[in-house]
């Protein structure tokens, strides 16, 4: 009889995984969109506005992450825009202005803030290209400029199935 043990050669390879869902505010995602308040669906008026920023509940965005637009073709003065967030900070847990796509790429964005690159000095490092989420382009092309100054190398998908992006000159 064989007693043949089988070796992960993944886990020996000393590569290090960072899936980028690890780091997302899953927190709900809100649009408020700036054509429900014009007027007959195409004007802003200023004092019609101001009311109902006014008595609108704010509170209700506790804790949301939210994306400030319009989605009709009117023409809405920046200041429309800053008078949304002005009563959206003191509850919303992240305000942009966009699309809820944009909303998406920006909590990304902001995860990649938070990762450390000096933890990944001379590491061989593969980002995980599969999961759950949809994580934007603009994500890896974040992160992977993050890691460039510091790692050994950048592999992307699966520790078993890499695509080779970078690796350093010796």
């Amino acid at each position: 009889m064989s007693t043949d043990t089988i070796i992960n050669k993944v886990q020996q390879s000393g590569l290090i995984t960072i899936d980028l869902e690890d780091y997302f505010d899953s927190g709900e995602k809100v649009l408020f969109d700036i054509k429900n308040y014009l007027h007959e669906g195409i004007i802003l008026k200023e004092k019609d506005f101001r009311a109902f920023l006014k008595e609108h509940n704010w509170e209700q965005y506790a804790g949301k992450n939210v994306a400030i637009t319009c989605s009709v073709d009117a023409i809405i003065p920046t200041w429309a825009y800053m008078l949304v967030t002005t009563k959206l900070q003191p509850y919303a847990n992240l305000i942009v202005f966009g699309t809820l796509k944009d909303l998406h790429a920006k909590i990304f964005s902001q995860a990649i803030t938070k990762i450390n690159a000096a933890d990944y000095t001379q590491a061989k490092v593969v980002i995980k290209g599969c999961g759950k989420l949809e994580v934007p382009v603009s994500a890896y092309v974040e992160l992977t400029n993050k890691l460039l100054p510091v790692v050994s190398s950048i592999m992307y998908g699966e520790p078993c199935s890499t695509v080779p992006v970078y690796k350093q000159l010796k």
